[in-house]
């Protein structure tokens, strides 16, 4: 067990991600800091930078892809970046004469800070546990993380919003290993920071239905290619064989 999971390296990752969380929303470390883009970002780089310190002083093997599975970083960042870029900019213009295109980089960004940590290192270092206990633990540490304990309905709801969360997008980084993907269903909520109401609710729809149906169509195809691939190569194989002297 030793051997699978890395002990000290959690607890280094762990505590960075918390020291930094609290920095940025229990303390005025950053009240001198104007820029709101910056700030949000600060929220949430905790676990990106555990992940990093972690690996470097414990020499975890673990590497990040933005790109995971796919084979070019064009398909990631245009379906999960791009994609709701341009349809909930183009909705808030529509509906408010604005594009908040910097503020939705921005929330995507940050979902790519939380993710390097929680499912690029920390759901790589528990994947050996049973996957209901890797989830449950993951959903506890990130409940923790966000440095809120109150004892109220809606906090409640967070925790299961966590847990489906870490469920469905932690199925989707297994699928993927692509951090663009995870980051881009990790932002579906915080793109909305003023409550999910029809429209909002809507968008998510119309984003996870396009996203999913996105990694079916791309799953089949790599299946496939793959198929083809083999016979191919068992064809030319069996012609090797066959133009070998003494096989006749």
């Amino acid at each position: 067990m030793d051997k699978k999971f890395h002990y000290k390296g959690l607890l280094i990752f762990y505590l960075v991600a918390i020291f930094f969380r609290f920095l940025a929303v229990k303390t005025t470390v950053y009240s001198s800091i104007d820029n709101e883009y910056l700030l949000i970002l600060l929220r949430g780089i905790g676990p990106a930078v555990g992940a990093f310190i972690a690996i470097k002083f414990v020499q975890i093997p673990v590497s990040f892809s933005l790109k995971g599975n796919y084979r070019s970083l064009f398909l990631p960042l245009t379906v999960f970046w791009a994609f709701p870029v341009i349809l909930i900019g183009a909705v808030s213009y529509i509906q408010h004469g604005s594009f908040p295109f910097l503020l939705l980089f921005t929330v995507l960004l940050y979902g790519l800070l939380e993710e390097i940590g929680w499912r690029g290192f920390l759901q790589e270092q528990l994947k050996h546990l049973p996957k209901l206990q890797s989830v449950i633990l993951i959903t506890v540490l990130w409940f923790v993380w966000h440095l809120n304990f109150e004892l109220t309905t809606s906090n409640l709801i967070f925790f299961a919003v966590l847990f489906f969360g870490t469920w469905g997008i932690g199925k989707v980084y297994s699928s993927t290993h692509s951090l663009l993907a995870v980051a881009g269903f990790h932002s579906l909520n915080n793109f909305f920071r003023n409550g999910l109401h029809g429209t909002e609710l809507v968008l998510i729809a119309i984003l996870l239905a396009c996203w999913i149906g996105f990694m079916l169509w791309y799953k089949q195809k790599y299946r496939q290619e793959q198929e083809v691939r083999e016979i191919n190569m068992n064809l030319q194989k069996a012609g090797s064989e066959k133009m070998v002297p003494g096989n006749n």
